[in-house]
């Protein structure tokens, strides 16, 4: 049986974006201080906001997202767990820059044509890596790729004018949450259906797991198992016994 303590590290990886300081880190920070999931610092060199998801057993941050704003560029930093979708996890990431950027128009300009060249390039990313039968219920579904042609629109109108940014950027991150949700409810199991089966087997098998027969019995890789049990006693779902 596998050991259920080790904990599979996850990839870092990084976006940077060129951008213009219009205002003061201070009054982007004042600005950003009511939104509780991030953890916010400035100096009147940058300013970084950072998101930390979850914890492992050391309660050091497993999966995080971390922006720092300079005065000419923008790099985002995260974290991504092994066997899940890194395109996904970086349309995510994307998705909450946005929001970020969207709140600080007035105060910093991101450039906009790298800022849609990410974003294009991840949404193309991520619809070009569905797999056949996911393809074909994406096809079912003509609305998806209507909203995906007038996002690519938006973007479009984002590189032509910097004075329509703060419409368009608000409007990017509304298409691009609604387009993360449904991609989302594509996946064959969701992070909390996992768990309320890692419960259900757990229960069935006298508290014990044997992650090797658990991952055979649903057709699931084992390390994505290894990677929720370490989610959930971070979580204090359930804890580890000797």
């Amino acid at each position: 049986m596998p050991d259920e303590n080790v904990v599979l590290e996850p990839k870092v990886d990084a976006i940077t974006i060129g951008g213009s300081l219009q205002g003061s880190f201070e009054s982007m920070a004042t600005r950003l201080s009511p939104l509780q999931v991030f953890s916010i610092k400035s100096t009147p060199d940058r300013l970084v906001v950072l998101r930390v998801e979850s914890r492992d057993m050391q309660k050091n941050p497993f999966l995080f997202f971390m922006m720092t704003f300079e005065k000419d560029k923008i790099t985002v930093e995260y974290s991504i767990v092994q066997d899940t979708s890194f395109k996904l996890r970086r349309l995510f990431v994307l998705r909450n820059l946005l929001s970020v950027i969207s709140l600080n128009l007035d105060m910093y300009q991101p450039n906009p044509v790298e800022l849609f060249q990410q974003l294009s390039s991840s949404i193309d990313d991520a619809l070009n890596s569905l797999d056949q039968s996911y393809s074909s219920l994406v096809n079912n579904y003509d609305y998806i790729f209507n909203e995906y042609r007038e996002l690519k629109k938006l973007g479009a109108q984002l590189m032509a004018s910097n004075k329509s940014m703060t419409v368009q950027a608000s409007q990017l991150a509304s298409e691009n949450e609604a387009l993360k949700a449904r991609l989302k409810s594509l996946e064959a199991y969701s992070d909390e259906s996992l768990m309320s089966m890692i419960e259900d087997w757990i229960q069935a098998h006298d508290n014990t797991i044997d992650i090797d027969e658990f991952a055979k019995n649903y057709k699931i890789v084992a390390p994505r198992v290894e990677q929720m049990l370490n989610k959930m006693v971070s979580l204090g779902y359930i804890e580890f016994r000797g």
